[in-house]
């Protein structure tokens, strides 16, 4: 490979994924590899996926579409006609990865399995996203984000005691899952840099949603104790006594918990200081010696007595009054934030976080999330917005491979590109 200030410089990537799969393509798009978003001749079907610029439903103004298909481009293909399937071994001759989030056997009855790809090109890392992977019992089940958030026991954990499940409001099994299979494709990437050999990646969204909880296990192995729904507290991690995570203040919410042992001297002993420095202290937690705090034998009367007064002084300030004092103190404290909070954030915006895409298309820019780490020698970078509906064809079918402006007429007035 030639020297270069990209990462994944010179690899390309093929992108045949809907929504559940989306982030992958982009992750590798922003690390430098030229991603390919192949989508049928409609349109995706995440073009859908709602809000929209200035709230007008259009699938080419699809914010969702915006978000996860950055640094690719675009061509359209109809991969279940013979036409589109010649043109698809055309591209994954020339490909490194491909990724793809079908439901298991798609690809397999249309003639282009594992083994036919990798028959087409040896060395091609092929990544297939399914809500519960491809072998097992649950292989050719059906999976939304509600489904696979349920079956990896993360709606068991979330809600109030007292009523259903709940799921995260904005879906996220698929998002893990992408993120997953981005690490792993990277993984199977080092493989054939040193083997020479492509691999087949299998990523299981229910299993990605389950590491997410993954101290649920030990949990449970070490003190017999399973996690259960608390609302707004912990409960059962030492005992059945509740403790208050999320915490009302002057214009939201701050998560902070009273922890005792070692580790939760100091933050105790701060935040008791700072309430008696402000006048705000009750004698018996003035006086409160936290190296005696055992979570193992705390009764619920003796928590809410701790809790009250912590409780009545975090109304007094803002989210960041307490983030910012709780900083200087060395308390274990942080803001709840929403949407605004996290585009306004210091530490984000000192860091040159956020990053503006040109989008000619709309005559505007647009504000991203900017790159999920910082590199001195390959940064990751911004290029391009999503594309819009077959906007590379001329480039990738005419450029690349060749293909006559008469042969692009015929596949299109036949539907396939």
């Amino acid at each position: 490979m030639a020297n270069t200030s990209e990462m994944m410089s010179g690899y390309r990537v093929l992108d045949l994924t809907n929504e559940n799969g989306y982030l992958c393509g982009k992750i590798l798009g922003d690390m430098g590899a030229d991603v390919i978003k192949i989508e049928n001749p409609r349109g995706d079907s995440g073009r859908k996926i709602g809000p929209f610029y200035q709230q007008v439903p259009d699938m080419e103004k699809s914010l969702y579409w915006y978000a996860y298909n950055l640094n690719k481009r675009g061509i359209t293909l109809d991969v279940e006609t013979e036409d589109g399937r010649q043109i698809l071994s055309r591209l994954i001759k020339k490909a490194d990865f491909l990724i793809e989030s079908y439901p298991t056997g798609y690809l397999d009855k249309l003639g282009l399995s594992y083994a036919k790809i990798h028959e087409i090109n040896p060395k091609i890392v092929m990544t297939s996203i399914t809500p519960f992977g491809r072998t097992g019992p649950y292989k050719d089940y059906k999976g939304s984000d509600l489904v696979v958030m349920a079956m990896s026991g993360l709606m068991y954990i979330t809600g109030d005691p007292d009523t259903a499940p709940l799921r995260i409001s904005f879906p996220q099994a698929f998002l893990l899952a992408s993120a997953h299979a981005a690490a792993a494709s990277m993984i199977a990437h080092y493989y054939r840099e040193t083997a020479g050999q492509g691999q087949h990646v299998d990523v299981s969204a229910q299993e990605c949603a389950l590491w997410e909880i993954a101290n649920g296990i030990p949990l449970w192995q070490v003190n017999k104790i399973l996690y259960k729904r608390a609302g707004s507290f912990l409960s059962g991690r030492w005992s059945d006594t509740k403790q208050r995570l999320l915490w009302r203040c002057k214009d939201g919410f701050v998560s902070f918990y009273i922890l005792g042992g070692p580790s939760g001297i100091k933050t105790n002993q701060a935040i008791s200081k700072w309430m008696a420095e402000k006048g705000e202290i009750p004698d018996y937690l003035k006086n409160y010696d936290w190296r005696t705090l055992d979570m193992l034998k705390q009764t619920q009367e003796m928590q809410d007595r701790l809790e009250k007064p912590i409780g009545e002084f975090f109304l007094r300030y803002t989210k960041a009054e307490l983030y910012l004092e709780s900083f200087k103190r060395g308390i274990m404290l942080y803001p709840v934030c929403n949407a605004h909070d996290i585009q306004e954030n210091d530490q984000l915006k000192a860091r040159k976080y956020w990053v503006n895409i040109e989008h000619s298309e709309l005559g505007t820019t647009i504000t991203y999330p900017g790159a999920f780490a910082k590199l001195s020698e390959t940064p990751l970078t911004f290029k391009k917005r999503a594309p819009l509906i077959g906007e590379h064809n001329p480039e990738i079918y005419e450029q690349e491979l060749g293909m006559s402006q008469s042969e692009l007429s015929v596949l299109h007035q036949s539907g396939v590109i």
